[in-house]
């Protein structure tokens, strides 16, 4: 029971993150995005929520698979892992909510750096989790690059 609980709860956690953070973005998407020039390469808005879900089930999976492990690095782990969460979180703040690009930039690249060292560092003690977080790495390259695009171009 310990384990399932261990490996729910950051699913759940990942997912309460996520539709918290878009609480916050709900007013910037239907009145300040759509007016932002934005690459070609931008995805129509409805495959973000699909995306996103997927992302959140994996990070949340990736983490409970360490969490469940016998690593003394646990507490490392864990600590990435938050730092990385908080700033997907705070990155909606900073570009949607308050309408900040270039600190939402600013945000991602940290962001980008958190997320590949919680690759790194998860990889020797549980390749999977490692590989679970490969998707999200993925996205925040095209996020990053998109973000960017709109740092240029308003």
């Amino acid at each position: 029971m310990k384990k399932a609980i261990k490996l729910i709860l950051p699913i759940f956690i990942c997912f309460l993150v996520g539709g918290t953070a878009g609480h916050f973005q709900e007013n910037s998407l239907t009145n300040w995005y759509p007016l932002l020039y934005k690459s070609t390469l931008t995805p129509p808005n409805y495959l973000f929520p699909i995306v996103w879900s997927f992302l959140y089930l994996c990070m949340g999976l990736s983490i409970g698979l360490i969490l469940i492990s016998e690593t003394e690095k646990k507490r490392d782990l864990l600590q990435l892992f938050g730092i990385q969460l908080f700033l997907n979180f705070t990155w909606s703040i900073l570009f949607f909510h308050q309408q900040n690009p270039l600190f939402g930039f600013i945000n991602i690249l940290l962001l980008d750096i958190y997320v590949l060292l919680y690759i790194l560092k998860s990889f020797p003690i549980k390749k999977v989790s490692a590989y679970l977080f490969f998707p999200y790495l993925l996205w925040l390259c095209l996020a990053t690059y998109l973000n960017g695009y709109i740092v240029l171009y308003n």
